[in-house]
């Protein structure tokens, strides 16, 4: 449900939602921040928590068959039911790429910005022994659904906050993972400031996330400037989302069936924007995928977008470390 009682989210929402993202990524974007386009971009994923039924994705996925057996061999059976296991083995992948072994995670500290409904941290959570779990999201409902329905005690959480500034103190997390969510960030910079003061000396950052050409040149100029991280790796991940995404799109597959099962039980305008198939959900465009001429031209007649939020770019996979520099007492979980 979002602020006004409604689960529903309009055609205009949903359209200043994409037009938010492209300002955001836009080749003349301003990169100075601030606050005023972040309630319309918001809307839809307040409206999600309220319609999103059980199986629904979290991202556009990667496919590595050494990460879907990692997974198999950790949770045996795992993909039986509702999942096609690609946007787990993204999830996996920001855990699996530091350099720690499973077992190292016994006890510390992990937190994800950007956790949506919360459902990559809770697959996280059944496969590390991590002391604690903390998703943050600026979506109020979507965090809301999330303690509802996957929250533990204080093993898994979920607080409302802005990536931006952060609700947590210095020093607190020994790992912050960030999945598909950073191009919704109007800051780059501010957000990469605040995960270098809540990551505890020796801490990690994982980050991955589709960047336009002008969003990765910002990056890359981040990553130089000193903001309290050592950049230890970076790759291009593209050509395994598009897999993901082209294995999503054939017919028969778990997203189609899952799409044809629940579309009737949408929203009107999800519907609109999705398209016929849903593609638009799934990041087919990153792949190649288009409407047809006759989508499009009714996509025109009904002002719908016409072409996806974030068009072209690369889909990069990073990793940072906080330097030692002294040590901090972090206070003991309770």
């Amino acid at each position: 449900m979002n602020e006004t009682g409604s689960s529903l989210v309009s055609t205009t929402e949903l359209k200043g939602w994409v037009d938010g993202i492209r300002e955001i990524n836009a080749e003349a974007a301003d990169a100075s921040g601030g606050d005023g386009g972040k309630e319309r971009m918001t809307a839809p994923y307040d409206a999600a928590a309220g319609w999103s039924l059980h199986g629904e994705l979290w991202n556009w996925g990667i496919h590595d068959q050494t990460l879907a057996d990692e997974i198999n061999r950790l949770l045996p059976g795992f993909d039986r039911y509702d999942t096609d296991g690609h946007s787990e083995q993204l999830y996996l992948m920001t855990l699996r790429e530091l350099p720690l072994a499973y077992a190292d995670y016994q006890g510390i500290r992990i937190l994800e910005v950007g956790c949506g409904m919360g459902h990559g941290l809770n697959f996280l959570s059944r496969v590390v022994p991590a002391a604690r779990l903390v998703g943050l999201d600026l979506s109020q409902p979507a965090v809301d659904r999330a303690n509802a329905t996957l929250s533990r005690g204080n093993q898994l959480f979920y607080v409302h906050g802005d990536a931006e500034n952060l609700p947590f103190e210095d020093s607190e997390f020994d790992v912050v993972i960030n999945v598909e969510s950073s191009h919704n960030y109007p800051d780059l910079g501010r957000f990469i400031r605040e995960v270098a003061r809540v990551l505890k000396p020796g801490g990690h950052l994982s980050h991955v996330d589709i960047m336009t050409d002008r969003r990765l040149t910002e990056f890359a100029a981040l990553k130089r400037a000193d903001h309290g991280l050592h950049w230890t790796a970076e790759r291009d991940v593209s050509e395994q989302v598009r897999e993901s995404i082209r294995r999503r799109m054939r017919p028969g597959s778990t997203v189609r069936e899952l799409y044809r099962y629940k579309k009737h039980k949408l929203p009107f305008a999800v519907r609109r924007m999705g398209g016929p198939d849903g593609i638009r959900f799934y990041g087919a465009e990153f792949a190649g995928y288009r409407d047809s001429l006759p989508v499009r031209i009714v996509n025109v007649a009904l002002g719908r977008p016409s072409k996806p939020a974030i068009d072209g770019g690369s889909y990069v996979f990073s990793v940072a470390e906080k330097p030692l520099r002294g040590t901090q007492n972090i206070p003991p979980i309770a």
